[in-house]
């Protein structure tokens, strides 16, 4: 009973589904969103980075990229 109980034991890396793309689009993301409050905090109240350009890199990072890095997945390959 034990080596049927070993076959079927699944490493914690070896089901892990985030690859390379995955962390990379959650870094980029990260890093937009850093900078992003960064331009707003250096930008006087009513400039242009304060109140565009600031939320749209936020936008971009909290809305597109870190739940695009959380959905992307590597397709398999298929035999035809």
């Amino acid at each position: 009973m034990s080596k049927e109980k070993q076959n079927h034991d699944i490493h914690f890396l070896e089901g892990w589904a985030f690859t390379r793309v995955n962390y990379l689009l959650f870094g980029f993301g990260l890093l937009l969103i850093i900078f992003g409050y960064i331009v707003m905090a250096t930008g006087s109240v009513n400039s242009f980075q304060s109140l565009t350009l600031a939320p749209v890199m936020l936008f971009a990072g909290y809305i597109v990229l870190i739940p695009l890095a959380l959905i992307v997945q590597k397709k398999k390959d298929t035999p035809s």
